[in-house]
């Protein structure tokens, strides 16, 4: 979200009333922005009095909520927020229609379907429905893969705003997990690079031996921000790379079908 589009704080006499409101605006004012921000920042993308800014900002400091980075001036969001923002993500109300629409996908396709949504310097899976083959991995809500050897992970990896990519690819440990993991982050940017221009990415082995993946994003609007992914998971001895990648206009409905069910 562009500060343009960052939701306006209320007037005076709203903020009166709800001061609770008041700091989950100012707390989402700060999530939107690409990068930690500043008090001064807060105050331009508020349009707020800057003592009323500074005060709020110190509360949700201490609530855990936001934490200042190492030069002391920037705020950015806590692994506590970033918890409950995936709590709220798992439990949804919209979660019943997400997964109904998981389980017609894996009836389409054939192979085990996930949703997932970067946490951090990792991918989290907010759902999955695995095939009925008895070959499958289970990876259930909850977990966890790497960013630079996973189809979500690289996904997200290519369509986060550049410096924010900067920052998480500088901290990357491009551990090596099977023969075909990307080893450098060299060899990763370039296939970031294809996948803005595909729309689409892919794990070839790269994670575990023996298993492929393909991920889409699921988008508000066709050029915002990804939210989530949808990827699909199969044994390439089942379902070899180039067969998964013929199911790329399944996984693209399927992602629709997401975000609808997500406004």
């Amino acid at each position: 979200m562009s500060s343009s589009e960052s939701p306006a704080l209320p007037n005076e006499a709203e903020q009166a009333a709800t001061p609770g409101l008041r700091l989950l605006q100012l707390l989402e004012l700060v999530c939107a922005a690409p990068e930690p921000q500043t008090l001064v920042d807060v105050v331009r993308l508020s349009g707020q009095p800057k003592p009323s800014v500074h005060r709020m900002l110190q509360q949700l400091e201490a609530g855990g909520l936001l934490a200042r980075g190492g030069d002391g001036r920037r705020y950015a969001i806590t692994p506590r927020l970033m918890r409950f923002a995936e709590t709220v993500l798992r439990g949804s109300t919209s979660t019943g229609v997400r997964h109904a629409v998981l389980r017609q996908l894996v009836a389409d396709v054939g192979e085990t379907c996930n949703l997932t949504a970067l946490s951090g310097a990792e991918v989290i899976y907010l759902d999955r429905v695995e095939t009925a083959f008895p070959l499958r991995l289970e990876l259930g809500p909850g977990s966890r893969v790497p960013l630079h050897c996973s189809a979500s992970g690289k996904l997200f990896l290519a369509h986060l705003p550049k410096a924010q990519r900067e920052r998480l690819l500088d901290g990357l440990q491009y551990q090596r997990y099977t023969a075909h993991t990307l080893r450098s982050r060299e060899a990763l940017e370039a296939e970031l690079d294809q996948i803005r221009r595909d729309g689409h990415s892919v794990d070839a082995e790269e994670f575990i031996d023996g298993l492929v993946c393909v991920a889409v994003p699921v988008r508000d609007e066709p050029q915002g921000p990804v939210r989530c992914a949808v990827a699909l998971q199969a044994p390439a001895v089942r379902m070899p790379l180039q067969a998964a990648l013929q199911q790329l206009d399944t996984l693209r409905t399927a992602a629709r079908g997401i975000a609808r069910a997500m406004r």
